[in-house]
């Protein structure tokens, strides 16, 4: 484990990205990492998750971590309890969706939509929909318009193997929809565009709210470009070891990788050693 300047201080609560940080590239949640969120809870420091998946592709973790704090789904875009009642939504406008599609589907990517409660796609073999299908452990629905959910939509994904085309996308519409929308990569393979107030820094000034945290005892990690929004909200923020550089860069501390329990570690060290030596 790589450490760099550590933060000291009272930490209360600490905030997960999901796929990449808490579970490994097999989207399974390992005992050590169970543990330590458990260690946590012992502790008295909060523990909350968030993720591009929505509430529902979430609720798996709510028992095997006891989780009490609310859920952010859609990176901010939506908050639910445990028990899935909603605390805050945040819609795309109708028209800024209508436009992301257009740019989505110009860069030859794969359209998904998602709404409160569904998962809408044209082509149930399309790339990464068996594996989402997996990860979330609900179904898609299988449409011929996507439009008409275009006034629910929370979320649109575009998706493709093609990295490069999915970099170029991301670019094209954070130039294009400006304020108007959140575009970002939550995987090499998706760009997530959500309303502008869902994205992982409004996560943390959301749940600093709702907590009654202040943000210098909030502690974050993740892996992704997307991840670096809540870096810059919190008191301390880890990298996991498989970031990228540029992502690692902006944290104060870097763990060790999803495949070696860099999660697990990094509460371990950063965190809870804090708080016992507190």
């Amino acid at each position: 484990m790589v450490a760099q300047t550590r933060r000291s201080g009272k930490l209360s609560l600490v905030i997960a990205d999901v796929d990449g940080t808490l579970l490994t590239e097999d989207k399974v949640l390992t005992p050590r990492a169970r543990d330590a969120v458990h260690a946590l809870h012992r502790a008295g420091i909060g523990f909350a998750i968030t993720s591009g998946r929505p509430p529902r592709g979430m609720a798996m973790l709510i028992e095997p971590l006891a989780l009490r704090t609310p859920i952010a789904g859609f990176n901010g875009g939506e908050f639910v309890t445990p028990q899935m009642a909603t605390v805050e939504e945040h819609r795309l406008p109708p028209d800024t969706a209508r436009r992301a599609a257009d740019m989505i589907r110009q860069h030859k990517l794969d359209l998904w939509v998602y709404t409160d409660r569904d998962w809408l796609i044209r082509d149930g073999k399309a790339p990464h929909v068996g594996r989402e299908q997996h990860t979330v452990q609900f179904p898609p629905q299988v449409v011929d318009d996507l439009g008409a959910a275009f006034s629910r939509a929370i979320k649109l994904v575009g998706v493709s193997d093609d990295h490069d085309a999915v970099a170029r996308c991301e670019s094209d519409l954070q130039a294009t929809l400006g304020e108007q929308a959140s575009a970002s990569r939550s995987q090499p393979y998706y760009v997530d565009v959500t309303h502008p107030l869902a994205n992982k820094g409004t996560v943390v000034e959301t749940l600093a709210k709702l907590l009654a945290t202040p943000k210098e005892q909030i502690v974050t990690i993740g892996d992704m470009p997307n991840d670096t929004l809540m870096f810059r909200k919190s008191g301390l923020s880890i990298a996991m070891g498989q970031a990228d550089d540029a992502v690692k860069a902006q944290a104060r501390c870097v763990t060790a990788s999803n495949r070696e329990d860099g999660f697990a570690k990094a509460m371990e060290q950063f965190v809870l050693d804090g708080a016992a030596a507190a």
